[in-house]
Formats: C-alpha cells, sequence, structure tokens
C-alpha cells in the first residue's frame, strides 16, 4: 500500500514540474498572437508567484483541517483547471486571471507534499522526488514544442498539459485512503505547536538560508547564457544549452544523492553542495571559456542537494508538530528568493558590468554557508 502511495507521490512531483517552464517556452508565440509587451510574462508570472506565496503560507491551516492528501488531490484539480483556461484564453487579461488558481494550486501541493514526505519517508525519497519535479520541468518545453511544430499552437501546449494533471487528479483522489493509512502511530504524547514558529531557534536562520539558495539557483540559471556571451564571448547557442545543462545538473545530481542521502544525512549534503558551489563559482569567474562553462554545471550539481535536504530536515530540526507550518513558510521564502533577486541582478546591471555574476552568486553563496551553520549550532 505504502509503495504504491509513493509511486502516486513521485507521479504528483512530475506533474507539480510541469506547468513551470510552460510559460517560458510558450510565451514568444503568445506574446505575438496577443500583440503583448514582451516584459508582459513577467507580470504573468508574478502573479503566479503571488499565488504561490500566499498558498504556502495558509497550507498549514489547510493540511492539519484536510490532511496533506485532500490538499494535494484539490489543488492539482485547481492548477489542471487553471492551465486549461489558459489553453482557452484569448486575451491577456485571461491569463491574468487563470494565473490566480495557477499560483494558489501550485503553491499548496509543493508545501504539502514537501512536509507529507519529509516526515513520512526518508532522505532518498526527498532527493528523487526533487530529481521527479527536474524530469517534469524538463519535458514540458517538449511538449510545448511538439504541439508548437504539430500544428496545435501554445493552447495545445496548455491543454495537453492540463489534461495529465486533469488524470493526475483523478489518480490522487482515489488514492485519499492510502495517505492515511501510510501514517505511522504517534509514539509518547503529542507535543503542542508553537502559535508563534517564529520563535523557535533557528527559524529565522533556516528561511534566510532557502531564500538564498533560491535566489542563487534562479539568478544562475536566467542569466547564465548572457554571462557567457557578453563576459566570455561564448557562441549565443553553446551558451543556451550550458544553461539547459545547469538545470540537467541539477536533476542528474539530485538522482545520484539520493543513493547516498541515507547515509551520509541532511547536514553533510547541504555542506557538500555548497562546497560544490563554491568551486563552480571560482570556475565561473575564471577567464577561461572552458572554465566557465564547467563552472555553471557544477555549481549546479553543487545545488542539487540543498533545496530537499532543508526541507526534509525540517520536522527533525523544529518538530513535526511545527512542520507543516515551517515548510509553508520556507515555501514563501523561497518563492520570494527567486522572484525577486533575479530582477535585481539585472536592475544592477543596468549601472555595473556583467562580469558581477560570479560575485552575485557568491554573495548568496556565503550568507547561505553562514546561515546554515548557524542553523545548525541551534538545533543540535
Amino acid at each position: 500500500m505504502i509503495s504504491l502511495l509513493v509511486s502516486i507521490i513521485y507521479i504528483a512531483f512530475i506533474s507539480l514540474g510541469l506547468p513551470d517552464s510552460l510559460l517560458g517556452s510558450a510565451w514568444p508565440t503568445m506574446q505575438a498572437e496577443f500583440a503583448a509587451p514582451l516584459s508582459f510574462a513577467g507580470v504573468i508570472s508574478m502573479i503566479i508567484t503571488g499565488g504561490t506565496i500566499v498558498s504556502s503560507l495558509a497550507s498549514d491551516r489547510l493540511t492539519h483541517r484536510f490532511g496533506a492528501g485532500l490538499v494535494t488531490a484539490v489543488s492539482t484539480g485547481m492548477t489542471a483547471l487553471a492551465l486549461l483556461g489558459f489553453s482557452q484564453s484569448n486575451a491577456v487579461w485571461m491569463l491574468c486571471i487563470f494565473a490566480v488558481p495557477y499560483g494558489l494550486g501550485a503553491g499548496a501541493i509543493d508545501a504539502a507534499l514537501n512536509n507529507y514526505v519529509a516526515i513520512h519517508y526518508t532522505a532518498r525519497h526527498m532527493s528523487w522526488l526533487h530529481c521527479m519535479w527536474g524530469l517534469g520541468a524538463t519535458v514540458s518545453p517538449y511538449i510545448m514544442s511538439a504541439a508548437l511544430t504539430g500544428g496545435g499552437g501554445w493552447q495545445g501546449g496548455y491543454f495537453t498539459v492540463s489534461v495529465i494533471q486533469l488524470v493526475l487528479t483523478l489518480f490522487l483522489f482515489l488514492s485519499l485512503p492510502l495517505w492515511k493509512k501510510s501514517k505511522a502511530p504517534q509514539k509518547g504524547e503529542k507535543k503542542p505547536r508553537e502559535k508563534n514558529v517564529f520563535k523557535i531557534k533557528g527559524v529565522t536562520a533556516v528561511l534566510i538560508t532557502f531564500l538564498c539558495y533560491c535566489a542563487l539557483e534562479s539568478t544562475a540559471g536566467l542569466w547564465a547564457s548572457s554571462y557567457l556571451v557578453e563576459v566570455r564571448n561564448v557562441d549565443a547557442g553553446i551558451a543556451a544549452r550550458f544553461a539547459a545543462l545547469f538545470y540537467m545538473g541539477i536533476t542528474a545530481g539530485r538522482f545520484i544523492s539520493g543513493f547516498v542521502a541515507d547515509k551520509l544525512g541532511d547536514k553533510a549534503l547541504i555542506r557538500i553542495g555548497l562546497s560544490v558551489i563554491a568551486v563552480g563559482i571560482i570556475c565561473l569567474a575564471l577567464p577561461i571559456e572552458v572554465c566557465a562553462l564547467a563552472g555553471l554545471i557544477i555549481i549546479g550539481f553543487g545545488c542539487a542537494p540543498i533545496y530537499p535536504s532543508i526541507i526534509h530536515a525540517t520536522p527533525h530540526n523544529f518538530g513535526e508538530e511545527n512542520s507543516q507550518k515551517i515548510v509553508g513558510i520556507q515555501m514563501a521564502s523561497a518563492y520570494t528568493g527567486s522572484a525577486l533577486m533575479p530582477p535585481v541582478f539585472g536592475a544592477l546591471c543596468e549601472f555595473l558590468p556583467m562580469w558581477i555574476y560570479p560575485i552575485y552568486l557568491a554573495v548568496f553563496a556565503l550568507l547561505m554557508a553562514i546561515m546554515s551553520e548557524r542553523l545548525n549550532r541551534m538545533v543540535k
């Protein structure tokens, strides 16, 4: 029974990643069709991000009232309907409306699933599940590309992913009894939940750590091609391929780290990841083309174990009774870092040269390392 539930959760993580790359891969066609400004994709993305932050913060209340299984099923259905709405939209204002349930559903799924897996499964499952998210995010541009080249248009791409999500929603509702059966019995007296989790030692440190990680990952991915082309004089085609390899490095790294996650533990994996990131940033800063290209992939491998390890350590660090609320806040912090810090770098580059890219990444890596070690001292 439990193994069947794990399989369903794995599929849910793939589905969670599917919508994340759709807008970027479809926007050039959508923008031309709607005669919208190129930058309007950022507006839609910000609406989605705002929804994910709101639902992440609300996930504690929702999950404790309805259970992780029901929240995941309903939220997946909400996302599916939002994607279906995207496929039927004929104006940008319609996209903005459907972006609201899109974000609300995605944030609730992310927080509920991450906390459930952190409590009920080992670190290797957390690594492999996040690998599945990367697989979904990697596959969706190909779905959109097939729709565009096959005559279905961007609407066909969104419609295909919405159908996949609707099918998964059905499976999730059918699997609800499994979520209840897989709950481990409580040992000893159940501890009361802390109403104000910010009073718990280490919460602020882990939130800053999470924000810094997502700021580094999203900035590294978004501006990689520009840095390689403008600073290292790499061919634009090669730069684009290596920017994609950055995300492939994260996905492959999570698959590999899953084999050693249980043996090494969350703290060791985070430290190893930070060390690998440091090596990658140094390579990226060297005035040698091959080193810069390799550095990007190395940073991707370093990023791989950090996100799942921070999530998996949350129940251990702060108690299972508080973990859902803290995971929700962590997700909100993550989305904030991902949404705000890449544009900040872009704004800086209006006044400063692009070669500050490795320095910008290094600032977040250093602050992440400091906060992570501070957390370790607080929650021994």
